[in-house]
């Protein structure tokens, strides 16, 4: 092969190269896109699940939250008259 050639089908070879990579690099972009496009409307829709639904939901747990807090100082105590009771069972 001679010299020309060589140097003819190596510029060939990188203008291919560079074209492929370039459609690669647009459909990387055009996915990217929609993936942002899907994630935005997955936020949009997560704000409004917090919003709507977990916000009103924060007054109702923390009342829940001191109810059990009231039982759980309470178990010792009745734990301690269970035993009593469980003491003086007849058969015991």
């Amino acid at each position: 092969m001679s010299t020309n050639l060589l140097i003819l089908l190596s510029v060939v070879e990188a203008v291919v190269l560079i074209a492929v990579l370039a459609v690669a690099l647009i459909e990387i972009n055009r996915r990217l896109v929609t993936i942002s496009d899907g994630l935005a409307t997955l936020a949009s829709a997560l704000v409004t699940v917090e919003a709507q639904h977990l916000r009103p939901l924060a007054g109702l747990l923390t009342a829940v939250n001191e109810r059990v807090a009231t039982l759980l100082t309470l178990l010792p105590g009745i734990r301690d008259k269970a035993q009593i009771v469980v003491d003086h069972a007849p058969g015991q």
